[in-house]
């Protein structure tokens, strides 16, 4: 009988560790999903694909370069959390608002979150410059105020207020940018700044220190 009863222990000890242990692998499974890319894939067809905010997917993927994603290529890609979209903006919001600075640029009083003094070059619509076409990382028609970053250090989609450049085909003074374009030579604290014209023009931006305002 005594024996029977350390039996009967054992086994429901080891059905609760198997429980345990499959409930984990669960959780785990369902925290993380492995995409297999296709060569028609960017982080941003992805993100929306598995509605997944786009920086979380590119921090799951940090050895991956998102110009060069191919098919065959395993992505992670993340969960996207049970919190709601609510209470993440609200979460957002009050933390934007206790690291709000401001500055008075060209007369205008901009908040700003962080200043980044970076390391600018020019470019322009030209084939040569863009492989892909005159479009930025999103497939939005290149304009003034796209701007080229290394998204570790910039995320895509930040608003920007780009001051101290010294060019004549920018605005004067300063103007507002969204970081939606990437480049395979824009790492750490670089930007590249669209501007219109031939890549002879934009060759005279050269390589200037500018002043970026992250916005958001």
């Amino acid at each position: 009988m005594v024996k029977l009863v350390r039996r009967t222990v054992v086994t429901a000890t080891s059905l609760a560790l198997a429980f345990a242990l499959s409930t984990s692998a669960a959780t785990a499974s369902a925290a993380t999903k492995t995409h297999t890319a296709t060569n028609h894939d960017t982080f941003w067809k992805l993100s929306r694909q598995y509605n997944v905010d786009l920086n979380k997917l590119m921090k799951a993927n940090p050895t991956i370069d998102p110009l060069n994603i191919y098919a065959g290529l395993k992505i992670k890609i993340p969960a996207t959390g049970a919190a709601s979209v609510n209470t993440v903006k609200a979460a957002s919001a009050s933390k934007a608002a206790q690291n709000t600075k401001t500055v008075k640029l060209n007369g205008k009083t901009i908040a700003y979150k962080t200043a980044i003094k970076a390391k600018a070059t020019a470019y322009t619509a030209s084939h040569e410059e863009n492989g892909w076409g005159p479009v930025d990382y999103f497939g939005n028609p290149l304009k003034i105020g796209t701007v080229a970053v290394d998204p570790k250090v910039i995320p895509l989609g930040t608003k920007l207020y780009i001051t101290g450049y010294d060019y004549n085909g920018l605005p004067q003074g300063g103007y507002y940018a969204t970081a939606t374009d990437t480049g395979s030579a824009i790492n750490g604290y670089r930007v590249d700044l669209f501007v219109g014209g031939s890549r002879q023009q934009a060759s005279q931006f050269g390589i200037q220190y500018i002043n970026v305002y992250v916005l958001e």
